[in-house]
């Protein structure tokens, strides 16, 4: 016994270590306190009987050690369960910590992950349950609805005295905050404007083609910016709304468009979108109204007035368009070219009243039951019509627009930025189209600024913005992409726009990249609903629809800002809106966008709304400002690519009649998805607490989507040269634009073409092998690129 106690004197103690690095296990000796020693005149008493005739002292001795191995062996085996277990467990929770509780789809904090304060707090951890929390406190003492209120009653049209004072007043506000930065950015753009001594006009013409009767244009503030100036005299037609799909249908049923002026209703395109198609199918020119099919007629909710007409640049782009490419900052010398996007032809709004009188003249076949809209005592014909004319007077003027801009620095990687802005300006009194935007966006400097003095401090940079020229088609964030393009893509990490967040209550939209899919399902269920009492976002908007992105997620639109920082940039970007269910909000870009209505619109909930929309893209920007991981999910766009090669798998076999094939897309976009594979594998396995490793994989996640930009096509000639999102000969649209040309009757001129790309007289095959190439060599580009260093590149390409 006594060697037995020896042993356990010796044996090894494991015990957990704290510190910086968790579930480090140490081994120490521990040795026995020499009070607890026995004496050594100790020897233990035991029950003895008889000794067996011929027993020995040796086999004495081996009898006792084998009874105490026998008593000691279960305490033994107890003992070495006990530490593998904790060993196991302790092991577990670093793993797991470090991994940030990796998907299969994105990486994502859960809420047991620490989030650290600087060396200066007096705080202890912040967990993304202490930071949520401390967001939801401090939001909730702002005063987003006086701020909608007040924003609303200023005048801030791009270059006027009110935008002025405004910007002073946003900078001063920004000033007031605990930002590292502010500063303000000032360009000077072409914008158009009406001419009041020579106002737009409309007449009817009469038998010997002279202007007779004037139309009423109610208002003669309305106009289109960037129409073409000029008179434009014919027949008129009837074209829904102004899709090519309707003008195919118009040469369908026999109505010729070219040389007419074309009727279209407001709604489902942009202007700028019913301008081009109208152009391409040799219209003159365009007038655009709205018609109450396309507005909620509910009598407890108010309605556009019938003698309202709405606004709307034609622009097919973003951005100052008299400087294509070139950022307009003072004194910088620009080539003597203009935008493509800038149209050929006059275009003109009107109002309901004067589109019902213009619909009472026309002839020709009645329009299908679906063209048909709820103007009174119009019999909606397709056409052709009287004559008339348009005289479009606009002028350009040079205008200064300013920026504004404030900062939080971030800690670990300053050099990385989370972006996030909204419109100031407004044509009327912008209250949905731009003063929710800008008070949701003040109401986030001041949250973040209190929780910075509270102890937070997020790993990148948080920039926040404040736009001027968004009328007129994103031109303040275009330039601003402009200037600065070499720079951005390397440090920008998304956008987040909070222009038209607010047109409704009953469905939340989310205009955005794929990248940026599960971050936001994450987020909508944390964020609660705020029509539906003891719902979540997402079970609001999954309540009906077990496919919940298929009712949330939209792609990008061109007249959104968040649109030029993916398309042009290459930098993932999100537009939230709350709309009506199944009616736009009848006052966007008119001068009834007041206060008031937007709030009977909403009965009432505005404030309620328009919070839900703080805390979902506050609770967004401390996710990406400071997780340790990029949580974007950069596989997303293998099923992107899937999708459109769904749709070319079906002219496969007229490829193949040809001796063409798709297999290099195919090859493509296996290497992209064993490179997002390789990537997330190397992350899952990797250590949190390896700074270097961490800043590595981050580069290469906020990149994504710049490795979508075509390489091989000029930003002057192609500024959206995203293969997806962008416009253009070398986007994967265009492609499969080109290839349903293989199954024309031959009308190739006339064909559609979503991609933006004017029609061809048919399939060419130089033209699809072209294609093919630029899209083929992106893609594999993007595969590459996410594979890391050259060394690591294994494609099958």
């Amino acid at each position: 016994m006594e060697r037995l106690w020896g042993l356990l004197q010796g044996a090894t103690i494991y015990k957990r270590v704290e510190g910086t690095q968790q579930g480090r296990l140490e081994e120490e000796e521990e040795d026995i306190e020499e009070e607890t020693k026995p004496p050594a005149h100790f020897c233990p008493m035991e029950l003895r009987g008889p000794e067996p005739h011929g027993s020995r002292p040796g086999q004495q001795t081996l009898g006792l050690w084998t009874a105490a191995g026998r008593r000691a062996t279960p305490y033994l085996f107890l003992m070495a369960l006990l530490i593998f277990t904790g060993a196991f467990l302790l092991g577990y929770v670093a793993f797991r910590g470090s991994c940030q509780a990796c998907g299969d789809d994105v990486l994502v904090v859960s809420e047991d992950v620490n989030y650290e304060t600087g060396p200066d707090s007096h705080q202890g951890t912040l967990y993304w349950s202490d930071l949520q929390a401390m967001f939801l406190r401090h939001l909730g003492e702002g005063s987003l609805e006086d701020t909608i209120r007040q924003t609303s009653l200023r005048e801030r049209v791009a270059g006027s005295a009110g935008m002025a004072a405004l910007t002073q007043d946003v900078r001063a506000a920004l000033l007031r905050q605990k930002l590292d930065h502010v500063w303000t950015d000032t360009h000077y753009v072409g914008l158009q404007f009406p001419d009041r001594a020579h106002p737009n006009t409309l007449h009817w013409v009469d038998a010997a083609g002279k202007p007779g009767e004037q139309l009423p244009l109610e208002d003669p503030d309305v106009y289109c910016p960037y129409s073409a100036t000029g008179n434009a005299t014919g027949k008129l037609v009837y074209a829904h709304y102004g899709r090519r799909e309707d003008l195919q249908h118009l040469r369908a049923r026999g109505v010729e468009t070219a040389g007419r002026l074309l009727l279209v209703r407001l709604g489902v395109i942009s202007f700028a979108q019913k301008v081009a198609s109208a152009q391409d199918f040799g219209a003159l020119g365009v007038l655009i109204y709205p018609d109450p099919a396309d507005f909620s007629q509910d009598p407890h909710k108010p309605g556009l007035s019938s003698h309202r007409a709405v606004y709307g640049h034609v622009h097919l782009g973003t951005g100052d368009p008299y400087t294509p490419g070139f950022p307009s900052f003072n004194q910088t010398q620009f080539p003597p070219v203009q935008s493509s996007g800038l149209p050929r032809i006059p275009a003109q709004p009107i109002s309901a009243d004067t589109a019902s009188l213009l619909l009472r003249k026309l002839e020709g076949p009645v329009t299908p039951r679906e063209w048909q809209g709820w103007l009174p005592a119009s019999p909606y014909r397709l056409g052709p019509g009287p004559g008339l004319h348009l005289g479009v007077n606009n002028h350009k003027a040079s205008t200064p627009i300013s920026n504004i801009f404030g900062c939080i620095e971030g800690r670990s990687e300053p050099d990385h930025y989370v972006v996030i802005g909204a419109q100031r300006d407004a044509w009327g009194p912008g209250a949905a189209k731009s003063a929710v935007g800008t008070a949701i966006l003040l109401e986030l400097v001041r949250t973040f600024s209190s929780m910075v003095s509270n102890g937070f401090q997020p790993r990148r940079s948080l920039l926040f913005i404040s736009w001027d020229g968004g009328d007129f088609g994103s031109v303040g964030s275009m330039e601003w992409l402009e200037g600065y393009l070499s720079l951005l893509h390397l440090k920008a990490v998304v956008y987040v726009s909070l222009d038209n967040a607010v047109l409704g209550d009953d469905k939340f939209h989310a205009k955005t990249s794929p990248l940026l899919i599960s971050l936001i399902e994450n987020i909508l269920k944390q964020v609660d609903s705020p029509n539906r009492s003891g719902q979540t976002l997402f079970e609001q908007v999954a309540f009906n629809n077990h496919s919940w992105d298929a009712e949330v997620i939209r792609p990008l639109p061109m007249d959104s800002s968040a649109y030029s920082f993916t398309a042009f940039a290459g930098v993932p970007a999100v537009e939230f809106s709350f709309v009506e269910d199944g009616q736009v909000y009848p006052f966007l870009h008119t001068k009834d966008d007041t206060y008031e209505n937007l709030h009977k619109v909403l009965r009432g909930r505005l404030p309620a709304v328009a919070l839900a929309v703080a805390q979902l893209a506050g609770q967004l920007l401390i996710r990406l400002s400071h997780d340790h991981l990029l949580p974007l999910d950069f596989g997303r766009y293998g099923d992107v690519v899937l999708r459109h090669i769904g749709s070319l798998n079906e002219f496969s076999g007229d490829l193949k009649a040809r001796g063409l094939t798709l297999q290099w897309v195919y090859s493509a976009r296996g290497d992209y998805i064993r490179a997002a594979e390789k990537l997330r594998k190397e992350i899952y396995s990797s250590e949190e607490s390896d700074e270097r490793l961490t800043r590595m994989y981050n580069v290469r996640i906020m990149r994504v989507e710049f490795y979508f930009l075509s390489q091989y096509v000029s930003p002057a000639d192609s500024p959206f040269r995203h293969i997806f999102l962008g416009r253009g000969d070398h986007t994967l649209g265009a492609l499969l634009d080109h290839v349903r040309l293989l199954r024309s009757s031959g009308s190739g001129a006339l064909e559609v073409a979503s991609s933006g790309v004017a029609p061809s007289l048919g399939f060419q095959e130089s033209r699809f092998r072209r294609q093919l190439a630029l899209l083929t060599w992106t893609l594999q580009g993007a595969a590459n690129a996410l594979s890391g260093d050259v060394w690591n590149i294994d494609n099958n390409f």
